[in-house]
């Protein structure tokens, strides 16, 4: 089995550390791909950069040279995951969507620590567009840029932790989200902490693409996600590549 992991920014090492995580959690005969744009900004936390990532993670994924068995988007809150599924015919999960739906089989409420505050809004459209906010107990910032996580991991360590106590004793979270991409591998810190079950996105996510593979599933085909119609599209980065 082949799985792309799909960061939504241009930042390589991210790239690299996302795909490390997910090879650290994949069955052995699963193989990890990760995969950076090749245009967008280095980091996104906004609307402006998840759209721009929502085409560039299109266009990467449909210029894959080769064969996989399944697509994971490892951009917590990001656009595009429905525009893949059109395109595609292979599972397509978001680490969004595998995180809370994850921490929902773990306690009754959840709460989802991501970046800075200005990504708050955009997680919370997600997660009710996905039907997920019911449970969702708070969406906290962490004050971290996207970039200081690697920048500075122990104070992006301390800044989380500080976040999903509050989360706990505030909000009455019983599970903590980690809301970022670039927080893989942070998971297991940040449970020692806290003292409660911490989900990251891209294991979760990682794990539900195996098992929808092996269950021989994938996305529906009759309505909401079938093939784009075919269009006359002008100047549209996708079009060098073939449409799966």
């Amino acid at each position: 089995m082949k799985i792309l992991v799909a960061n939504v920014n241009t930042t390589q090492t991210m790239t690299d550390s996302i795909a490390a995580q997910a090879r650290a959690v994949a069955a052995p005969d699963t193989e990890i791909v990760g995969i950076t744009p090749r245009f967008g900004a280095d980091s996104c936390e906004g609307n402006f950069e998840s759209y721009l990532a929502a085409i560039a993670v299109m266009d990467s994924v449909v210029n894959y040279d080769g064969e996989f068995d399944a697509v994971v988007q490892a951009g917590y809150g990001e656009h595009g995951r429905e525009g893949l599924q059109e395109l595609l015919d292979v599972p397509v999960v978001d680490i969004t969507e595998a995180a809370a739906s994850t921490a929902m089989y773990l306690g009754h409420k959840y709460s989802v620590v991501t970046t800075l505050d200005r990504a708050v809004p955009l997680i919370e459209d997600r997660l009710k567009l996905a039907g997920l906010d019911d449970r969702c107990a708070s969406v906290r910032a962490s004050g971290m840029a996207v970039l200081e996580l690697e920048e500075h991991p122990e104070r992006a360590v301390e800044a989380i932790v500080r976040q999903a106590e509050l989360a706990v004793t505030e909000d009455k979270a019983e599970v903590i989200v980690l809301g970022c991409g670039g927080m893989a591998n942070l998971d297991e810190q940040i449970r020692e902490r806290c003292g409660v079950p911490v989900v990251d996105g891209v294991a979760a996510a990682v794990l539900v693409a195996e098992s929808l593979v092996r269950l021989g599933l994938s996305t529906s085909k009759v309505r909401t996600y079938a093939a784009p119609r075919p269009k006359t599209v002008i100047g549209w980065p996708i079009t060098q590549g073939p449409v799966r």
